[in-house]
């Protein structure tokens, strides 16, 4: 009876732990679309509120846009089986035209579907004859015809720019993280109906990103019984508010691009503000160095760095029953190039098995490190290095030898500082850090933590 009872609160705290993983890690599960919802009106974008915020032209101009297409060619992609649905959505020209018509800079005319326009035109001039006995003259207003045709579209969908992940796994519980990258891009450009002359192009282009967060629990809590759980979130960004978003860009600097070369003008009270819209997209243009996946030709670590984390420790030695202790570091970088640094840390932090054993030590190390994508706010990295390791309590302070390597990745916050979360195995050179010799291995250990990194010093990228 003893027992089943220690058996049945090994697994009421197992499940309180992982309810909790569920509803405070996962909180979109708590919203967990399980019920119909009325439909809305469509989702805007910043660029919606951009347009309708332009202020008044001197009078609109008459646009056509006969087609404004896809024109990637691309279907989706599938791991299971081919695809035949398009991976951009069709109905890019009335997306077009909804973003004309919100700027409130244009008169859209109807192009696309011309020869229904025309056949119905035709039924009413047909109609009036027929019922009239040919006595109804009354004509049909004149249709508009546009001074500018609005061509182009979306020319690229770029898959899998840029994907990683990270992942733990201890002892049957773990948990991993996945994204993707994506990237689309858009011309537009204006033509003259009476010279057929382009008077101007624009280009926008808009990432999609897609994320993945699983978390799993597979244990033995007794010999005849296993507990399994799973918990996961998968976020994608809908393509279709991506190619809105570009398209509403596009027309946005269309308006500003084309009042800049006398096309279009703004109503005359409202040309100081407009004036400041140009202004404002003329400082953007100037410190756009975006390459492609957000890389930033200008992101440049500084010569000189200082780091400090927080780690976990545990330790494989001839005792049983390893503890995970925390330590702190502190540590001097110098930066080689882009790619390479040299490193010098000091560590104090505890080692420790369950009921046998207990003490504290200090390290220091020189580590040598590569930085995948030195360029791009998140990289990953990998080291090697080599350090001492000593008691910092005790009579016995012997001094041993080590070697390590590992890797983990950084997010630079800015310029200056940086985050990282790291995973190393150090591999001693003896087998009497915990003062007993036993077996025919050394004594190893497994460190693990998160910290941040502070640059000083300007160097320019090679």
């Amino acid at each position: 009876m003893l027992h089943l009872n220690n058996l049945s609160r090994k697994i009421n705290k197992l499940l309180l732990i992982f309810t909790a993983m569920i509803l405070y890690g996962c909180n979109a599960l708590i919203h967990t679309p399980t019920g119909s919802k009325n439909s809305t009106l469509g989702e805007i974008t910043p660029y919606t509120s951009k347009l309708k915020q332009l202020p008044k032209p001197n009078e609109p101009v008459v646009v056509a846009v006969y087609k404004f297409k896809d024109q990637t060619g691309q279907y989706k992609a599938s791991d299971y089986n081919s695809n035949w649905s398009t991976a951009i959505p069709q109905g890019t020209t009335s997306i077009l035209l909804k973003a004309l018509e919100d700027s409130q800079w244009f008169t859209t005319i109807e192009r696309e579907n011309i020869g229904d326009l025309l056949n119905e035109r035709q039924i009413i001039k047909t109609t009036r004859q027929e019922y009239s006995n040919g006595q109804d003259k009354t004509l049909l207003p004149p249709l508009l015809f546009a001074g500018i045709i609005i061509e182009g579209g979306i020319i690229s969908y770029d898959t899998n720019l840029l994907t990683g992940g990270a992942g733990l796994r201890y002892f049957g519980v773990g948990g991993s993280t996945q994204y993707r990258q994506d990237r689309l891009s858009v011309y537009l450009r204006a033509v003259s109906t009476s010279t057929g002359k382009i008077l101007k192009t624009v280009y926008t282009s808009k990432t999609i990103l897609s994320q993945s967060v699983n978390g799993s629990f597979f244990r033995y809590v007794d010999p005849e019984r296993l507990l399994e759980a799973e918990v996961g979130i998968t976020k994608n960004e809908p393509v279709h508010l991506a190619v809105k978003e570009a398209i509403e860009n596009a027309v946005y600097s269309l308006v500003i691009e084309g009042s800049k070369d006398d096309l279009w003008k703004v109503s005359e009270e409202n040309k100081e503000s407009f004036n400041e819209l140009v202004e404002n997209q003329n400082k953007l243009d100037s410190i756009n160095t975006t390459r492609f996946v957000d890389l930033k030709e200008n992101l440049n670590r500084g010569r000189i760095g200082i780091f400090g984390s927080a780690t976990g420790n545990l330790v494989k030695n001839d005792l049983l029953n390893s503890e995970s202790k925390l330590g702190i570091n502190f540590g001097l970088k110098f930066l080689i190039s882009d790619f390479w640094n040299v490193s010098a840390t000091a560590s104090t932090f505890e080692l420790a098995n369950k009921k046998i054993f207990n003490k504290s030590y200090n390290s220091l190390d020189l580590d040598v490190e590569y930085l995948l994508f030195p360029q791009s706010k998140f990289t990953p990295f990998g080291n090697i290095g080599i350090g001492i390791i000593s008691p910092s309590e005790g009579e016995n302070k012997e001094i041993s030898g080590k070697v390590h390597a590992g890797g983990g990745f950084e997010y630079m916050l800015s310029k200056k500082l940086g985050i990282r979360a790291f995973g190393r195995y150090d591999f001693g050179f003896s087998d009497d850090w915990e003062n007993v010799i036993a077996g025919k291995r050394n004594d190893n250990m497994i460190v693990f933590g998160a910290g941040l990194n502070l640059y000083f010093g300007n160097r320019k990228n090679k």
